[in-house]
């Protein structure tokens, strides 16, 4: 799994470990001192000893380009801050599956519901759910339900 981080704070970590090293450090006494796998470190160790510092470098990241263009991004942030209504929708809180019916509708890109949350992340939105509290009653109390008698057989 990719530590959190920038890259370029990745790549300077790992700058630090290859001075480390460099300075006669042990590959786990340095995995300790920057909060690395030890595994990690000799890794880096061997690809600063094949390639030099430029082996150490961030990479570009691969993969599928996002279908919404950051002027859209921004457009769908304009519109999520207006909120569900202002964007002719019949309800009053937005839902994941709701806002990829409405990237649909203004930008013609379906996403699954699922990666749409991964959009408001990206966009800086946290998924909350509205929990209402829900009064606890005695099982006497509520229409519908009676009570049962424990016969004295179930002891």
């Amino acid at each position: 799994m990719r530590p959190k981080g920038s890259a370029e704070k990745l790549e300077a970590r790992r700058r630090m470990a290859a001075s480390l090293l460099a300075k006669g450090r042990g590959i786990r006494e340095v995995a300790r001192t920057i909060g690395a796998a030890p595994s990690s470190v000799k890794r880096w160790k061997d690809a600063l000893e094949q390639g030099g510092k430029n082996a150490l470098k961030s990479k570009p990241h691969t993969g599928r380009p996002s279908r919404l263009s950051p002027k859209q991004r921004q457009h769908l942030l304009q519109i999520l801050q207006r909120g569900p209504r202002a964007a002719k929708m019949r309800t009053d809180q937005w839902t994941c599956r709701l806002i990829g019916r409405m990237i649909r509708r203004y930008f013609g890109v379906k996403y699954h519901p699922d990666h749409v949350s991964r959009i408001l992340r990206g966009l800086g939105w946290k998924n909350q759910k509205t929990i209402s509290p829900v009064k606890k009653t005695n099982r006497t109390e509520r229409p519908g339900l009676r009570r049962v008698k424990q016969s004295r057989r179930h002891r």
